[in-house]
């Protein structure tokens, strides 16, 4: 089955000279003369890497079968991480280059999402924000408040760094923006 240049949406996966690619935005430009085209940017799945590649309007390209499963982060084994799903309890091991932005953010048995492309575990997705608690920071002043401004870093437990308010103490749990690394709120 394939589809039409005028069915692509930002998200779907689809393969091109043997590659599969994320579309991760896309344009329809109609010049005055000539024939209409689709100007793209794609995230091929195997490197990360980012193109841009234009396809005549109506060009038909193959749909790439995408599925997201709940799975529960287990260890770190040398250069790979282990995965259990959480449905039929199968184990995966993936290489641990492919998560290690997301493995920032988690903890053993902490559950991530896991995307499978073609049957092939592509990506760890984590939450837009997670809570986690402060393992070390430096002690708040006495003024040190919410409205006085100024902020200082702090440890979480999986060792990212962030900078936090000054009033936030050690073993607090807060919420962090995942994308951004920064502080949103205490949890």
């Amino acid at each position: 089955m394939l589809i039409s240049t005028n069915q692509f949406k930002n998200g779907i996966h689809i393969e091109v000279d043997g590659s599969i690619y994320r579309i991760i935005e896309f344009q329809h430009v109609k010049p005055g003369k000539g024939g209409a085209f689709v100007r793209t940017k794609l995230r091929r799945i195997e490197d990360g890497s980012v193109q841009d590649k234009t396809f005549r309007a109506g060009e038909k390209v193959r749909p790439v079968r995408t599925e997201s499963r709940k799975m529960q982060f287990l260890y770190e084994s040398g250069d790979t991480v282990v995965f259990m799903d959480n449905r039929t309890y199968d184990q995966i091991e993936l290489p641990a280059d492919l998560a290690a932005e997301a493995l920032r953010w988690v903890q053993p048995n902490d559950e991530v999402e896991v995307l499978f492309v073609d049957e092939r575990a592509s990506e760890v997705q984590v939450a837009g924000a997670i809570d986690a608690r402060v393992k070390q920071t430096e002690p708040g002043l006495k003024g040190d408040t919410a409205s006085g401004g100024g902020s200082k870093p702090a440890t979480l437990e999986s060792g990212v760094e962030v900078q936090v308010p000054l009033f936030i103490q050690e073993g607090e749990l807060i919420r962090v923006d995942t994308r951004s690394g920064e502080y949103v709120s205490r949890a």
